[in-house]
């Protein structure tokens, strides 16, 4: 991949984004976890998109990357940054064992956890305790993720959700639901202007206080996982 923007964000550590590109196309698709039709736009779509964000996240905090399918845009960031420490969170068995060989395989196991749990089941339960940054991309609508992800977080620390066009237009409309679960309020930040033709959208918000949990689960779907495939390289 010889690609200035690709330079720019992976620096000496592009030949390890490369691999992971790798795996993603081959055994990734072969697992059900990229659609076909991403292979030949897994760096712009995919990679870059993911490695941007890396500009909204300070040196050296724990991330916890909710929803992470194949490693979108958690490992990215792992690999892009190494100073972080990241947990791959994901609930499906058969992407956390995808996760687990690829972290092993790029040699990331120092710096990269794979916890197998929903972001509700995993509050206070985290290894090394509530992260500074949650990251999420296509996972779920503002006020849903909001609820999964805010408890996460350590106090102040952001959660930064990838979003498309609809961006501001989400974050108006679940602004007043995300303040009563803690948040401030939805602030659209743009990634990677000067670097991407399509920079990546991301809500971010702040937790600001604690809010007690609701009892019972949530609904058990994520819905439109399978049809997301194209959107964020992971499928059913």
């Amino acid at each position: 991949m010889d690609d200035p923007a690709a330079r720019a964000l992976f620096g000496d550590r592009l030949g390890l984004a490369a691999r992971y590109a790798e795996l993603l196309v081959t055994d990734g698709v072969v697992r059900g976890l990229i659609g076909p039709r991403e292979a030949p736009r897994i760096w712009e779509r995919h990679l870059l998109n993911s490695a941007a964000v890396a500009e909204l996240i300070p040196p050296a905090v724990r991330v916890v990357d909710v929803g992470s399918g194949a490693g979108l845009p958690g490992l990215v960031l792992a690999i892009a940054r190494p100073d972080l420490s990241v947990v791959l969170l994901e609930p499906m068995a058969r992407r956390t064992s995808f996760l687990t060989e690829v972290v092993a395989a790029l040699g990331l196991t120092a710096s990269v956890r794979v916890v197998r749990a929903r972001a509700e089941e995993a509050v206070g339960r985290l290894p090394g305790g509530p992260a500074d940054i949650v990251t999420a991309r296509a996972v779920a609508p503002l006020d849903r993720l909001a609820g999964w992800c805010l408890p996460l977080l350590e106090m102040g620390g952001r959660l930064l959700a990838i979003k498309g066009a609809s961006a501001a237009a989400e974050a108006e409309e679940h602004a007043a639901v995300v303040r009563r679960l803690g948040g401030g309020r939805p602030v659209v930040r743009v990634c990677g202007a000067d670097l991407l033709d399509q920079p990546t959208t991301v809500v971010e918000i702040v937790r600001e206080r604690a809010v007690a949990r609701p009892s019972g689960r949530r609904p058990a779907t994520r819905a439109g996982r399978a049809g997301r495939s194209g959107r964020r390289g992971r499928s059913g």
